[in-house]
């Protein structure tokens, strides 16, 4: 498809979060002068499954496992703060790592809690954290409580991204990012702004003519990284 030439505008930030996600992190973009185009690029699906009768503690990665399962008045450790407030409305109680995947495992480690511990997860995830955390002694089984199903980007972020002004791609996981590289390439400059190492080693496929990483893995550091690098375009 050939390009549609520049014309000035505001910046696109486009976010292909889950629907819900990506509604809630637009509401934190208000006041930028930029256009937030939402095309998720997975949907969440709920699954069948049996939560252990033994169970004194849970861990979630996301707030997708959080809503996935009926709360209980136990101790759950969560990823980050987000997570970690779904989960007490939950009536869970629930303490954050305030920050990723590796964050949570040494949160994790040094309270090492009495098990059985859940950890709700998605079908894919990465990371093995259940298997790490078994093989320092702490009793941790897994139960696939959702599935991520890929989505193809929609009619609006395919215009934008065939265009050549600049836009700004927030990327929260490795997973996210390696979807968003599958259905490309695309003409337009790509300004990646990514939660992790892991999140820009994925996203180094776009070829991007920027790409940043936040200063931590959460909401407020990729909003500020967004906001910074808006201000350059």
């Amino acid at each position: 498809m050939l390009a549609v030439p520049m014309t000035r505008e505001n910046p696109i930030v486009l976010l292909t979060r889950p629907l819900a996600a990506s509604e809630r992190f637009a509401k934190d973009l208000q006041g930028l002068d930029v256009r937030v185009v939402i095309s998720p690029v997975q949907s969440i699906e709920a699954m069948d499954f049996d939560v252990p009768h033994a169970l004194k503690g849970a861990i979630f990665t996301s707030r997708n496992g959080v809503r996935a399962v009926e709360g209980k008045p136990i101790p759950c450790w969560c990823v980050g703060d987000v997570t970690m407030q779904a989960a007490i409305e939950k009536g869970w109680q629930a303490c954050s790592a305030s920050g990723d995947a590796e964050a949570l495992f040494r949160r994790i480690l040094a309270d090492r809690p009495e098990g059985p511990l859940v950890h709700f997860r998605g079908a894919y995830a990465r990371g093995n954290l259940a298997t790490r955390l078994q093989a320092e002694g702490i009793d941790v089984q897994e139960v696939v409580a959702y599935r991520q199903v890929s989505e193809m980007l929609n009619h609006d972020a395919k215009s934008a991204l065939n265009r050549e002004n600049p836009i700004i791609l927030p990327l929260f996981s490795p997973r996210s990012a390696a979807q968003v590289v599958q259905q490309g390439p695309f003409p337009a400059p790509i300004c990646v702004v990514a939660m992790s190492d892991a999140v820009a080693g994925e996203a180094t496929a776009l070829s991007p003519s920027q790409l940043v990483i936040a200063d931590a893995p959460n909401a407020a550091s990729m909003v500020a990284a967004i906001k910074q690098m808006a201000k350059g375009l």
